[in-house]
């Protein structure tokens, strides 16, 4: 099957988690995406996370739909032999601090002159210029660095991080997405170009809200919790039998709502009547509002609410999650066989395309697995491609 970036030669210097989740966007779409480790370990997470059968179920999940690759770049062969690789690549994709590529003798200037069609993707904490350009950086830095952990939590809440380290994912995301947007630019004009998506910057890209109310009016953060900051009602309600998320977004899905719920005249009361009245009387609403919803059930308010098109649901933990029918017909959930290692189950491809779906062509590579398939299929030269006791036989 044609998949939408099939023949994209994609070289992978990176490792931890934002470069390697771009990647595999790359290759969950098509792309020859060959993984270029270093001899010894390799990519530092084959050695972290969760260990399954000698495989770390974390590299597993963020490294499918590539070839590895071992190349000493310490070494004169090895930078000869990424020089080659480069020459015949599309994409670079690197998340090394700014300048480190530079001091392997790899500059702007001189990859541009090795392949001027080549797209350079760099993914780094605070960008490449700047006076924190030189700083060390991980998800956690970028969270609060960036303002996104003043965000979470409650009002009496310190500040908070998020759960899932949210900066490296949105950074990768954008990489690629980056990524594509030059190779269609690169179909118009002939050449490649610079790529660069920053944690920090990523992370405040999301702020929505947030951003325009302080930006446009001078508005200070006020933390909800798990109220809506600029709506009201909408949150968590009481019922029976545990807790329901409403999210009764707009005027009529309002009413919708509150007549569900048997209080059809509520927007009578003065204190309810917009909805800067209602964020004014918040607690006194949603008091109100526990009162009629603690009279059913779970299950019933998920089925009556939606029912009338009130969006609720209940949190689930991952292990609700995992077996949700929803989850599973939108095949959320992939079982991927690992040579040698058994199946590991790992999250599916959130983006479905009609005509060329994603597919899982290789599971997460052995370090050095494909060091004589890639030489062939890339048709490669340099003695530095191939060292011997990563040499492996093609099948």
């Amino acid at each position: 099957m044609v998949l939408p970036l099939s023949n994209v030669k994609v070289v992978d210097l990176t490792r931890i988690l934002s470069g390697p989740f771009c990647t595999m966007l790359l290759g969950d779409m098509g792309a020859d995406v060959v993984k270029v480790e270093p001899p010894g370990e390799g990519d530092p997470i084959r050695k972290q996370g969760t260990i399954v059968n000698g495989l770390s179920t974390y590299f597993a999940s963020f490294n499918r739909n590539k070839r590895s690759l071992v190349i000493d770049l310490r070494s004169a062969v090895g930078k000869e032999a990424l020089e080659e690789l480069l020459s015949k690549a599309d994409v670079l994709v690197e998340n090394f601090r700014p300048g480190v590529l530079d001091d392997m003798g790899f500059s702007a200037a001189r990859l541009e002159a090795i392949n001027p069609c080549l797209i350079v993707a760099s993914i780094n904490g605070y960008g490449s210029t700047g006076p924190y350009a030189q700083r060390p950086a991980f998800d956690f830095i970028a969270q609060a660095m960036s303002g996104f952990m003043s965000l979470n939590g409650g009002a009496d809440d310190g500040a908070m991080r998020s759960g899932v380290p949210v900066s490296d994912l949105i950074a990768g995301i954008y990489a690629a997405f980056g990524i594509v947007s030059a190779l269609r630019a690169r179909d118009i004009t002939g050449r490649g170009q610079r790529v660069e998506a920053a944690m920090v910057d990523s992370i405040m890209s999301l702020f929505a809200w947030y951003a325009s109310d302080y930006l446009a009016a001078g508005k200070p953060v006020v933390r909800s919790g798990n109220d809506h900051p600029i709506t009201a009602p909408y949150g968590m309600f009481t019922a029976s039998d545990g807790a329901i998320a409403v999210a009764p977004s707009t005027e009529a899905v309002l009413e919708r709502f509150l007549k569900e719920i048997d209080l059809p005249t509520l927007k009578e009361d003065p204190r309810f009547a917009s909805n800067a009245a209602r964020m004014a009387n918040r607690e006194a609403l949603n008091a109100i509002i526990n009162e009629r919803t603690a009279r059913d059930s779970q299950a019933n308010w998920i089925s009556r609410l939606n029912g009338a098109g009130v969006p609720c649901g209940v949190v689930q933990g991952l292990p609700e999650v995992f077996s949700d029918p929803q989850t599973l017909h939108r095949e959320m959930v992939l079982p991927v066989e690992h040579p040698g290692h058994g199946i590991v189950r790992m999250l599916g491809f959130p983006v479905k395309l009609s005509n060329t779906p994603c597919l899982v062509r290789h599971p997460a590579p052995a370090h050095g697995e494909h060091n004589a398939e890639i030489v062939d299929d890339w048709q490669l030269k340099s003695p530095g491609l191939i060292p011997p006791e990563n040499l492996k036989t093609r099948a």
